[in-house]
């Protein structure tokens, strides 16, 4: 029955009159989508709730400090989107994905409706079309959202000042909001990729709340996976390092390799699942009223497939870039510590009003170990220890401080400041934004998990 309508020939004037474009499916689509409460109550919450979030933060003493850039919530209304961003990637995009995306196939299978909407379009290739572009323009209408929400809410709420990079240098406000763009645009890239994987559970499993639910347990095992210490090869090559990758574009000079990695292994996985859904979809019995999936088609056609791509992707990355282990090397953590130390160092002089005082000047190093000395200094962790060292003008002896890492194993790390109390201690300093805390106290740092150029 489907092969007759899809195939059939049209015949005379009035057949061609019947013919609905993609264009006109399209606009279908979208007003079905837009027309659900569901969907309605997503786009105001997400056009709205951000911004109310941001402000209300940014006003509190209390400050998000385990989120990336949480920490300056209080100096630059910049920090916000990307607060949000970290948060969106975890929990907001997935979840988004899958009502939208996860659903948009399934919803006819609960109504029973494929017949009659077989009838009017006379084409399941229009039809998936149709159906998959209107989700995505609904997705990038609630991403665009998040986006403007929060970065709205910062601005209003704290102000358009400098942000504070993660090797410490600053960034004007115009920079600063260009990186914040951008961020937020690379991470529509594993987003497709979520909702690719969610058009192929709601073709797959139909009716099955199991399809609606692909894309968050996706993500979900995605994010348990960037917690374990799994090779750097196998890092980046999953679907959702876009979502933690975009950091790189706030250190200078920015580690574009693997955000390129992330983004173009996100897009190759959104164009993969989104091709075996469409393939699915044209081969399926849509006569069969009660259908609600099967389980050996969904692991023979999209499972296995998925698992093939991911391996794939490790060979490849592993054989493009050469990484091996963990990625987070001694060098790499001493490199990107000192380098910190120096920018934040010349901005708390500033601060204090001291002479001024150039990082050149500063020749900062670090010494660091882990654990203890008979461990490899190696790997993600909480027992890193660092000495800095750096010279002033004029002065002979060398100034030293302490700090304790956490480095996590995606390459971000938390200095505390551990002595002397006149460098790296908690005391208030006076900013342009109110008083804050000393910026050598405690600060987030990223190392790059590919292979650098020592020295």
């Amino acid at each position: 029955m489907t092969a007759t309508i899809a195939a059939g020939p049209a015949v005379g004037p009035a057949a061609a009159a019947r013919r609905v474009s993609v264009t006109r499916g399209y606009r279908f689509e979208l007003v079905k989508l837009v027309s659900q409460w569901r969907i309605r109550l997503l786009v105001l919450a997400c056009w709205i709730a951000p911004a109310l979030f941001v402000a209300a933060v940014s006003r509190q003493s209390t400050l998000p400090v385990d989120t990336l850039f949480g920490r300056w919530m209080h100096a630059t209304g910049w920090a916000g989107p990307l607060v949000m961003l970290g948060f969106a990637g975890t929990w907001a995009l997935p979840l988004l994905t899958s009502l939208v995306a996860g659903d948009v196939f399934a919803s006819e299978d609960r109504l029973g409706t494929w017949r009659h909407l077989l009838v009017a379009v006379r084409s399941p290739r229009r039809i998936f079309a149709a159906k998959a572009l209107g989700s995505l323009t609904v997705i990038l209408l609630l991403v665009a959202g998040l986006v403007c929400s929060s970065a709205v809410g910062g601005v209003v709420a704290v102000g358009d000042q400098p942000l504070v990079g993660l090797d410490g240098h600053l960034l004007t406000p115009g920079d600063a909001a260009g990186k914040v763009l951008l961020a937020w645009a690379c991470a529509l890239a594993p987003t497709l990729a979520l909702a690719g994987i969610g058009l192929l559970g709601s073709v797959l499993l139909g009716r099955s709340p199991m399809g609606l639910l692909l894309p968050a347990l996706v993500a979900l095992g995605m994010q348990v996976a960037q917690m374990m210490p799994l090779p750097v090869a196998v890092r980046l090559a999953l679907p959702g390092y876009a979502f933690i990758s975009w950091n790189g574009l706030f250190t200078g000079p920015a580690q574009l390799g693997p955000l390129l990695i992330g983004i173009v292994g996100s897009l190759v996985w959104a164009v993969t699942a989104t091709a075996l859904a469409y393939v699915l979809f044209l081969r399926r019995d849509f006569t069969d009223l009660s259908y609600e999936g099967s389980a050996r088609r969904a692991v023979t056609a999209g499972v296995l497939p998925l698992i093939g791509l991911m391996a794939a992707g490790v060979a490849v990355v592993a054989a493009a870039t050469g990484a091996t282990g963990s990625g987070i090397e001694q060098d790499k953590v001493q490199r990107s510590l000192a380098t910190e130390f120096a920018h934040l160092y010349r901005m708390q002089t500033e601060q204090l009003n001291r002479p001024a005082v150039t990082e050149a000047q500063l020749k900062s190093t670090a010494t660091c170990t882990k654990g203890s000395v008979r461990v490899a200094a190696e790997g993600p962790g909480n027992d890193w220890r660092c000495v800095v060292s750096w010279h002033l003008p004029g002065v002979e002896a060398a100034g030293t401080a302490i700090y304790q890492l956490d480095v996590t194993a995606d390459g971000r790390f938390v200095a505390d400041g551990d002595g002397p109390k006149e460098v790296n201690g908690y005391f208030l300093v006076r900013t342009p934004a109110g008083d804050a805390p000393n910026p050598l106290w405690q600060f987030d740092g990223n190392v790059e998990l590919l292979p650098t150029p020592k020295g």
